[in-house]
C-alpha cells in the first residue's frame, strides 16, 4: 500500500493540526417580574428554562454550565441576585456564554442592556444569545450603531413604563369611585357575588369584629382579646382565609390572633362603612416594593358599604387607643 504523505506547512515544515472548535460554557438566564405573574399568556420560569436548555443541548459548540433564575424581579434595572451571581461566574471564567429566551427577559432598560451587550460582554469575551429572536453575538452583523439591540430594548422599556402607568391609572380611578381593588376583603366583610368590587358583611366574621370593639371598650387589652379569641378557637383572619380557600400558603393554616391584628381592626375606618385604600403603593416599572403612604394621601370614599360599628363606638375606641399612646403603654392600652 502506498504511503500517505502528511500535510505540512511549507513555511515551518511542521504538521498542520486540525483547528479545534471552541466549546462555550453556557449559562441560562431566566427572569419573571411581578407584573408578569398570573397574566394570561405570560412566560413562566419553567417555559423559559425549557427553551434555553433545549437550545443549548442542540448546539454542538455549547455545554450547559448552569441556570440562573430571578423570579419576581423587575427588568428595569440589573440589581438582581441571580444576575449578579451570573456576572460573578462570568468574571471567574465559569461562564463565557449567556443564553436568554428573549431580550425582554434580560432587561428592559435599553441604556444598561446596551452597555452590557455592546461593551462589557465583548470585553469579557462573552457570547450572548437571545433564543426566541434568533440573535447570537457570535454571528450577528455589527454596524456603526452596534447590533441595533438598543432600539429593541428601548421599546421594551417604553412598554414596561406604559403598562405600569396604565395599570396604576386604572386602579386609582377605581379607588376614587369607591370600588374595592384588593385581593382579600377586609376581615368582617366579603365581596359581593354579583359585584366583586363591592363589600358586604360576612355573617361568620362580622360578629367577631363587633365583639372586638365591645371587649376593647369594656377595658380588655389587645393581648387579652387575642387570647380570648384563640382560646375559643375562633380562626384568625389569615387562618379564616386559608379555610375558605382564598389564601393558599400552608403557613396560614395555623395562624393565630395577635395583638397587632386586634389593633389594626380597631383602627379600621372600613368598619364605619368607608372604603379606605391606597395605604401602600408599589411601582412595577421602577422596581419598587410596597411602600407605606402618608395617611393624608389615602383614598377614602365614605358610605360605600354597610357599617359594622357606629361612629360613637369607633370614636371611643380611638380615644382609648390614643390615651394608651400618650401614657406610653401602646401595646396594652
Amino acid at each position: 500500500m502506498a504511503r500517505t504523505k502528511r500535510k505540512v506547512n511549507p513555511l515551518s515544515a511542521a504538521p498542520i493540526k486540525p483547528k479545534e472548535e471552541k466549546i462555550y460554557r453556557a449559562g441560562g438566564y431566566v427572569r419573571l417580574s411581578v407584573e408578569d405573574g398570573g397574566r394570561a399568556g405570560a412566560d413562566t420560569i419553567k417555559t423559559q428554562e425549557e427553551m434555553i436548555l433545549h437550545y443549548i443541548e442542540a448546539q454542538p459548540d455549547m455545554e450547559f454550565a448552569g441556570m440562573y433564575s430571578d423570579n419576581g424581579k423587575s427588568g428595569t434595572d440589573f440589581h438582581r441576585p441571580e444576575f449578579e451571581r451570573l456576572l460573578g461566574d462570568v468574571k471567574s471564567g465559569k461562564i463565557n456564554c449567556i443564553a436568554v429566551k428573549d431580550l425582554s427577559r434580560f432587561g428592559r432598560n435599553y441604556l444598561e442592556a446596551g452597555n452590557y451587550l455592546e461593551r462589557l460582554f465583548p470585553l469579557l469575551g462573552v457570547r450572548f444569545v437571545a433564543v426566541a429572536e434568533g440573535f447570537d453575538s457570535l454571528t450577528a452583523e455589527k454596524g456603526e450603531e452596534g447590533y441595533l439591540i438598543p432600539l429593541r430594548n428601548m421599546m421594551n422599556e417604553f412598554y414596561s413604563r406604559d403598562i405600569s402607568r396604565k395599570i396604576g391609572s386604572a386602579l386609582a380611578l377605581r379607588q376614587q369611585r369607591g370600588e374595592f381593588i384588593g385581593t382579600w376583603a377586609p376581615y368582617g366583610y366579603r365581596k359581593c357575588a354579583d359585584h366583586p368590587r363591592r363589600l358586604k358583611p360576612d355573617p361568620e366574621t362580622a360578629p367577631v369584629v363587633r365583639e372586638i370593639f365591645d371587649l376593647f371598650l369594656s377595658g380588655a387589652a389587645y393581648r387579652q382579646i387575642a387570647e380570648s379569641l384563640n382560646r375559643r378557637e375562633i380562626p384568625s383572619p389569615a387562618r379564616y382565609r386559608y379555610q375558605k380557600g382564598e389564601a393558599k400558603a400552608r403557613r396560614y393554616a395555623e395562624a393565630v390572633w395577635k395583638p397587632p391584628t386586634i389593633k389594626n381592626i380597631l383602627s379600621g375606618e372600613v368598619y364605619l362603612g368607608h372604603m379606605v385604600q391606597g395605604r401602600r403603593r408599589q411601582s412595577f416599572y421602577e422596581g419598587k416594593g410596597r411602600q407605606r403612604i402618608p395617611q393624608k394621601e389615602w383614598v377614602i370614599v365614605r358610605g360605600t358599604h354597610e357599617a359594622l360599628v357606629d361612629e360613637g363606638v369607633f370614636k371611643r375606641a380611638q380615644e382609648r387607643m390614643e390615651k394608651g399612646k400618650r401614657s406610653g403603654n401602646v401595646s396594652e392600652p
